[in-house]
């Protein structure tokens, strides 16, 4: 079930057109060009946390966000499920991000990590609520049936930032309780433009809290915070 439940972002472009009359004498014919948007920073893959301080991780794998994106799958994520798209497949991350992140392996599970740099920061008050809001979804994909449960946690305090803790367990459709389906946490925390997000799935044991905010101390030496 792990390898079918994958957070998808879909990123969109735009292009615009400009034509005139024929027969016009046009001394400027174009319009001024719109002002540039500022690009948003790179993040170093020094502002993830080293491999030691994942307790029992090994076989780590590292990634580019952007070229993460580019190769997700984007049909899962179209899969309309009443507006909860971006709870089920846990998407805190916009289209306008720059980052580094991270895989390991840990017993019992994996853990993950992503710190990013966006001009579109999420607002994790409001995904909290809309959390609460598709706290128990049902989807329905080529896959097959999956059922979704949030439950938005407690978070841990930062100073002059956003946090949000949650755990998302994943079955089938009349799973027996003896058979606990997929569990993922997610910790998440945010102040102007940076994002890190920490996740674990299975049953690793990890105070995923105290790592989330070990991240978040971490990155802002390599980020210039």
């Amino acid at each position: 079930m792990a390898a079918r439940i994958r957070a998808l972002v879909v990123s969109a472009a735009a292009a615009a057109t400009i034509s005139s009359l024929p027969g016009e004498s046009i001394q400027a014919a174009a319009a001024p060009p719109p002002p540039a948007v500022p690009a948003v920073p790179a993040v170093p893959p020094a502002a993830l946390l080293p491999p030691e301080t994942v307790p029992k991780a090994s076989a780590r794998d590292g990634f580019d966000l952007g070229t993460a994106l580019s190769t997700a799958d984007r049909a899962e994520s179209r899969i309309d499920v009443g507006g909860c798209e971006d709870v089920v497949h846990g998407r805190l991350i916009g289209s306008t991000a720059t980052g580094q992140g991270f895989q390991s392996a840990v017993p019992g599970g994996q853990v993950s990590e992503l710190v990013t740099r966006t001009t579109n920061p999420p607002d994790l008050t409001a995904w909290a609520a809309q959390a609460a809001r598709c706290s128990k979804v049902t989807v329905d994909d080529a896959a097959g049936t999956t059922v979704s449960t949030v439950t938005v946690q407690p978070a841990p305090a930062i100073p002059s930032a956003k946090t949000l803790s949650y755990q998302q367990l994943l079955t089938l459709p009349g799973q027996p309780p003896e058979l606990p389906g997929l569990r993922l946490r997610t910790v998440a925390i945010a102040a102007d433009d940076v994002l890190v997000v920490l996740r674990d799935a299975g049953t690793t044991g990890l105070d995923l809290d105290a790592l989330a905010v070990a991240a978040w101390q971490h990155a802002a030496g390599p980020l210039g915070r």
